[in-house]
């Protein structure tokens, strides 16, 4: 196998990282997490007179939060990264499939003056498009009342 299949292929550290984080952000989601945290905290807060509130003592907790956190940002961040892979794809195959303009399929990958740019075009249309469609009532509203007189 080359190195680029390698690269492509999803077993090994990437499936395992992958799977890992999916499960620990869905446990950590948990009203059961919470508990056991809080329950942390607590007995950490309650052993303080036992160690007289030492330095040794607030580092600990300290040293346990900082390392949580810095484990947890990476886990988070790997299955929102997922989520939004997978989203966007189904956006783009509802897009291709749809009646929207295809032109779409893709525009996350813009910078953001781009897609600022693209925002603006699309709110100038949809102003558009509202300022036609009363227009075409307008002009129903005319009809109606032309043909209405022409009737009696």
């Amino acid at each position: 196998m080359s190195d680029e299949e390698k690269a492509r292929d999803p077993s090994g550290i990437s499936k395992f990282f992958g799977e890992l984080a999916n499960k620990t952000s869905l446990a950590a989601g948990r009203a059961s997490a919470f508990i056991v945290a809080a329950g942390v905290v607590i007995v950490w807060a309650v052993s303080g007179p036992i160690f007289g509130f030492s330095d040794t003592w607030q580092l600990v907790i300290n040293t346990g939060t900082t390392i949580v956190t810095f484990l947890m940002v990476f886990l988070i961040q790997n299955s929102q990264n997922r989520d939004s892979a997978a989203i966007q794809v189904k956006l783009d195959e509802l897009i291709r499939v749809g009646a929207a303009r295809n032109s779409m399929v893709g525009i996350e990958h813009l910078t953001d003056d781009e897609l600022e740019d693209l925002r603006g075009k699309c709110e100038a249309r949809a102003r558009a498009e509202k300022a036609a469609d009363k227009t075409v009532n307008k002009t129903r509203k005319s009809a109606r009342r032309a043909a209405d007189k022409v009737a009696n």
